[in-house]
């Protein structure tokens, strides 16, 4: 596909059918869900502070409220936060053949840079978001074919805000080209498993993929000129299917907030505990096997939720213990739980070839759990939940959103939730969503 094409895709008319927009509404009021959940975790509050402090702006066009915080600061600045924010909280969706994430870039991007644009549709926001969710994927796809080191999301999900900016600012052909240029020579060429095997609050790097994919969107506006993306340009066979395959289709919302690799393996684990009815007390033993990006996540006693968020064994214990994996099991006292900590002392990990062959097209493990009675069980192999391959449904989503959301007051909650439908009316404006975002979470319980 030539880059005119491309160009056209993400800067012209385009009409979405109506199961796409439907999901990318979904997507787009999950990933806020994250953050509400993630707003009062200490690298969301770090981010959201640094933001107010050094990336503020003097013009009022140019600037944006942080959403669950009130706060106004740039454009970019407020993209940077929220990405940051719901980089740390690892619920939020993602696209397998990427091996990432997408949305936790472009939907923060998208709430401030539609802050101003007083009116824009709902529906037309929604096809911004598919546009971003499009460029993004093959520009993920591509990076991760053309070089040798496994790259955060950070590295190409800029390239996604690019578009979402362009489209939404109504930038011409070179700008967009030199705004895709700039985004891809800037953007963070991070090391996912270096991150992996120290987990901090770096995560997946979106929050720099946010801020530079906006800035370079900004920059490329003022005449600031970029080589052209090689992701992009260098890479025609990834972009084939623009326009005729909408891969945000095939992204998966998550229902745990945990590391994507560890997820079949939770979810094997379920559903032998509740084929079984079985809970710690019977257990003598879990067996994992599973893919080696899988078996690579932190093995020991967290002592941080970057830790917790990439471990496999926490996750499993806490899913035994609690029956569930919420934002308060990753986080604070829970970390320091003696009970979990004597059940990762009966969970084992291992690789195995056939599971390793799935990936990243797929995320399967399997897990055998031996009772103190003598019993053993077998899960099978199980693919992750909440993708087209095993997909949630809309109760479970919601749930997930109510417990995402649980510090905020029911109206409020139930207000957000119902964009999911209302934004499929092209009569519906975004400014009411936002109305709902900004504000403080704490606020709504004085």
């Amino acid at each position: 596909m030539k880059f005119k094409d491309i160009a056209e895709f993400a800067l012209g008319h385009i009409e979405p059918d109506a199961q796409t927009l439907k999901v990318a509404s979904l997507l787009l009021i999950d990933t806020l869900g994250v953050a509400a959940g993630a707003a009062n975790m200490h690298a969301g509050v770090i981010a959201r502070n640094y933001a107010a402090r050094f990336m503020t702006s003097t013009q009022k066009r140019d600037s944006a409220h942080m959403l669950f915080d009130g706060r106004e600061v740039s454009i970019t600045g407020a993209a940077f936060a929220m990405a940051t924010q719901i980089d740390n909280l690892d619920a939020h969706d993602g696209y397998n053949p990427t091996k990432g994430h997408i949305g936790c870039a472009v939907v923060p991007a998208l709430c401030a840079l539609g802050e101003q644009i007083p009116d824009l549709s709902g529906r037309d926001a929604l096809i911004a978001l598919i546009v971003a969710y499009e460029i993004a994927a093959r520009a993920g796809i591509a990076l991760h074919a053309t070089v040798d080191d496994y790259h955060t999301s950070g590295a190409w999900n800029a390239l996604g805000v690019v578009a979402l900016a362009s489209r939404l600012r109504r930038h011409d052909l070179e700008t967009f080209r030199h705004a895709l240029g700039i985004a891809e020579y800037h953007g963070p060429r991070s090391q996912m498993m270096r991150e992996i095997a120290n987990p901090t609050m770096l995560h997946d790097g979106s929050g720099m993929g946010a801020m530079v994919g906006a800035m370079a969107a900004f920059l490329a506006e003022e005449g600031f000129q970029g080589a052209p993306a090689i992701t992009v340009e260098q890479a025609s066979e990834y972009w084939s299917d623009l326009g005729a395959n909408f891969t945000i289709n095939q992204n998966y919302i998550k229902p745990y907030p945990i590391c994507r690799w560890a997820h079949a393996a939770i979810d094997a684990l379920g559903s032998i505990l509740d084929q079984h009815d079985l809970d710690n007390q019977d257990i003598a033993h879990i067996e994992v096997r599973t893919f080696s990006q899988a078996a690579a996540l932190f093995q020991g006693m967290p002592d941080t939720s970057s830790q917790a968020q990439y471990s496999l064994p926490f996750a499993l214990a806490v899913r035994l213990l609690h029956g569930e994996i919420a934002p308060d099991h990753i986080q604070g006292p829970a970390l320091g739980d003696p009970q979990i900590k004597s059940i990762l002392a009966k969970i084992n990990v291992s690789e195995v070839e056939k599971h390793a062959r799935r990936f990243p097209a797929g995320r399967w493990s399997d897990v055998t759990v031996t009772l103190k009675n003598g019993d053993v069980l077998h899960s099978g192999d199980v693919h992750a939940r909440g993708g087209p391959e095993a997909p949630m449904d809309m109760s479970e989503i919601e749930r997930k959103f109510e417990t995402m959301t649980a510090r905020m007051d029911a109206p409020r909650r139930h207000q957000i939730w119902q964009m999911t439908d209302k934004f499929l009316d092209e009569n519906t404006p975004f400014s009411e969503l936002l109305t709902l975002l900004h504000p403080p979470i704490e606020e709504q319980h004085a």
